[in-house]
């Protein structure tokens, strides 16, 4: 597919490309990000202080429309990862990341290192072209960011917390252009895959005080990614074609609804369906997705768990896996309340109905409520007809389904 971006008069601001390009795609207004009215110079220190980068509270995170006087035509220019007047005023301000900090010090920085934060009272009039950075090096800096991904120097929520911030500030340089091209649907695939990794890696840190705020604003922006990426497949689609990661991508939309009582993206799935092409409504992500809520919601605890164990992806299984427990517990429950009470069940069978360690099955079942009992040759046995079950009060560790475990590390990138 060429890689091509055009100019849009209409549209709030113009894509990045060289003097020499005339045929460039755009996508339409109504696909764009609509950054705020609210205009707010980048020279006013103080100002960028307060409203950069400034943690924001869930009523606030809904996109506002952008005004039509703000549309105008830009051309990011910017060379670096944070624009040299942002730099300055930050480090003035000591307003520095641990991951932007020359050699630890917090009023110093270098091009290297500072990344421009995200800032949400801007608007495309008052943005100077020099402040806005164009795709190489908007790809530039998300590759530096993800790099960020693997370190082990600072704990993952810190780690989140700044790549969050940074690839808002992406996504907003590339609405304030309408970049719609190849480059950018790569881009948009690799934020979400972080978004979703950040699902699965905020877990472990459930015991820390602002855990569900944290949480909640990743799945915000998580879906917020989906909806833009969805729009740029649409608008770069050729007629009989899809792209290659768009049926496993279009997935999770439909995974999404095991955890929502109403719509994740704001209209029903029969709706949202109806308009996906049928290449991908016919591919195997999508039938497994698909089949696997209509499990989940007939209570098919057995199935469930043998379909996620044998064909989710990892970026699958992330999305599913804080239901996993919930689909164990139901099962649980039915061979309590339906056993014979004068034969336990050993388990050694719930492991495999589980799919869980024995040793894991145990800390499950006493989570639940239910008491274990050991036989004369030192077997486990779950007794039946307990009535003090109970889904787990706290959240449970999520234990791996044990085949998928298996095969974890083929699944996983580095």
């Amino acid at each position: 597919m060429d890689r091509r971006q055009r100019r849009n008069p209409s549209a709030s601001s113009s894509a990045f490309s060289s003097p020499a390009s005339s045929s460039s795609r755009f996508r339409s207004e109504k696909f764009s990000s609509n950054p705020p009215k609210t205009s707010n110079s980048l020279e006013d220190a103080h100002q960028l202080k307060s409203k950069c980068g400034k943690p924001q509270r869930p009523e606030q995170e809904e996109e506002e429309k952008q005004d039509p006087s703000n549309l105008l035509s830009l051309v990011g220019t910017c060379p670096f990862m944070c624009p040299a007047g942002e730099r300055a005023q930050r480090e003035r301000l000591r307003d520095l990341a641990v991951f932007e900090r020359l050699h630890g010090n917090p009023g110093k920085t270098s091009p290297s290192l500072a990344v421009k934060k995200f800032c949400r009272t801007i608007a495309t009039k008052h943005m100077q072209a020099s402040d806005v950075r164009p795709l190489p090096v908007l790809e530039e800096t998300l590759n530096y960011l993800l790099n960020l991904l693997d370190a082990t120097e600072h704990p993952f929520e810190v780690v989140h917390d700044f790549v969050f911030d940074r690839t808002r500030s992406i996504r907003q340089d590339l609405s304030m252009q309408n970049i719609v091209n190849d480059q950018t649907i790569h881009m948009y695939e690799e934020m979400v895959k972080f978004h979703i990794i950040s699902h699965h890696k905020l877990r472990s840190c459930s015991s820390k005080p602002n855990f569900s705020s944290v949480h909640y604003l990743n799945m915000e922006q998580l879906k917020k990614c989906l909806i833009s990426l969805y729009a740029l497949y649409k608008e770069n689609r050729n007629s009989n074609s899809i792209y290659k990661n768009e049926p496993e991508f279009c997935s999770f939309h439909v995974l999404l609804h095991l955890g929502f009582n109403n719509q994740p993206l704001g209209e029903s799935l029969s709706l949202w369906l109806g308009r996906v092409p049928s290449l991908i409504l016919k591919s195997k992500e999508m039938c497994f997705a698909r089949r696997l809520l209509r499990l989940f919601r007939m209570g098919n605890y057995k199935h469930f768990l043998c379909t996620t164990a044998t064909e989710a992806s990892y970026l699958q299984y992330y999305i599913i896996e804080p239901y996993i427990n919930e689909v164990r517990a139901l099962a649980l429950s039915c061979v309590n309340y339906c056993g014979y009470k004068l034969h336990p069940y050993p388990i050694a069978h719930l492991s495999k109905l589980l799919m869980m360690k024995e040793l894991d099955v145990e800390s499950f079942c006493n989570a639940c409520g239910l008491e274990t009992s050991t036989g004369e040759r030192g077997n486990k046995f779950l007794s039946t007809k307990q009535t003090n079950f109970h889904y787990p009060k706290e959240v449970f560790p999520s234990y791996c389904l044990r085949v998928w475990n298996t095969f974890r590390e083929t699944f996983e990138t580095p």
